[in-house]
């Protein structure tokens, strides 16, 4: 588990793109403060989120998560640790220096409660077992120290025995397996929270410590009548596409708040292809946003969809 913030996360990245070609499991935590450079050491932002999911070079797929509570702190590195193992690819906590900071109450379960996804090691004999080769579920076993096996592994394009192989065909073989693991199982790796987007006109999409922030600003929107829903980023990285496109179809506007000049919001324009109007509510970070500013937006986007209606 490595522990990172601001830009001492940047100095990680050609690491996080060898746990990814070694399929080595791993946990990053980035507790994300203003920047660039050394910014604003201690007080809040959430600029790093593209970094997180492109920061090193090449294709490939990662998992990210966005705490926005201690007691999600501690459960969500549970599972990120459990989808860690489970995929064998590098998983990020994004949390943010108010989530980092916060003093909340957090209920820690019996030890024999809490789940825990064991490492999948080869029943292939020494000299047998290939480290890269799968059996159909994507994700190679992986060989327990001290039982005889020797093999090379090595942050090239490899084949099945971890050796170098330097042509195209080889990397389709690859970075295909890399990003299908991934890609393939998105269902079972995202998470959201929602809140009342049934019959919502406008959705707010948010993650991290600014999704706390907006449920106030949510409240004086309900209060003037505006129905307005909440989407909860618990899982940043794979993307919700799939659900955020659902919801294109009956939901008339997006409101995003993020501290950040636009990193996921940009994401979320992609994802519903403009099928409803998109409002970014932007913050360089340093605090949060102030819940009126929120508010404000969803009035402007709740304003559109009636003028869109005439």
């Amino acid at each position: 588990m490595t522990v990172t913030s601001g830009p001492g996360f940047s100095l990680m990245m050609e690491h996080i793109g060898l746990a990814v070609m070694l399929e080595t499991p791993c946990v990053f935590v980035d507790v994300q403060r203003g920047g660039p450079s050394t910014g604003l050491p201690t007080l809040p932002g959430q600029a790093d989120m593209m970094q997180a999911r492109w920061g090193s070079h090449g294709d490939y797929e990662i998992i990210a998560l966005c705490p926005n509570s201690p007691q999600e702190c501690f459960d969500l590195t549970i599972r990120a640790f459990n989808m860690a193992e489970e995929y064998r690819v590098p998983v990020m906590m994004m949390m943010d220096e108010c989530v980092g900071h916060m003093t909340e109450k957090v209920v820690i379960p019996r030890a024999e409660d809490i789940e825990i996804t064991d490492r999948r090691y080869t029943t292939a004999k020494p000299g047998e077992y290939l480290p890269y080769q799968t059996d159909g579920s994507m994700v190679p076993p992986m060989a327990k120290a001290g039982d005889g096996h020797r093999f090379h592994v090595t942050g090239l394009t490899h084949d099945e025995k971890g050796y170098p192989v330097m042509n195209a065909d080889a990397q389709e073989k690859c970075v295909r397996r890399l990003v299908d693991k991934i890609r393939n199982n998105i269902d079972k790796i995202i998470r959201l929270e929602e809140i009342e987007i049934e019959d919502a006109d406008v959705v707010v999409v948010s993650y991290g410590i600014t999704s706390r922030v907006a449920v106030k600003a949510i409240q004086m929107a309900k209060a003037d009548g505006i129905k307005v829903g909440h989407l909860r980023l618990i899982t940043a990285w794979p993307f919700a596409e799939k659900r955020l496109r659902e919801l294109a179809k009956r939901v008339k506007a997006f409101v995003m708040p993020e501290l950040n000049y636009g990193q996921m919001f940009f994401e979320m324009q992609r994802a519903i292809e403009g099928k409803a109007a998109s409002y970014l509510v932007p913050h360089g970070g340093g605090t949060v946003h102030e819940p009126e500013v929120i508010y404000k937006k969803i009035v402007e986007a709740a304003k559109g969809v009636k003028e869109v209606a005439l």
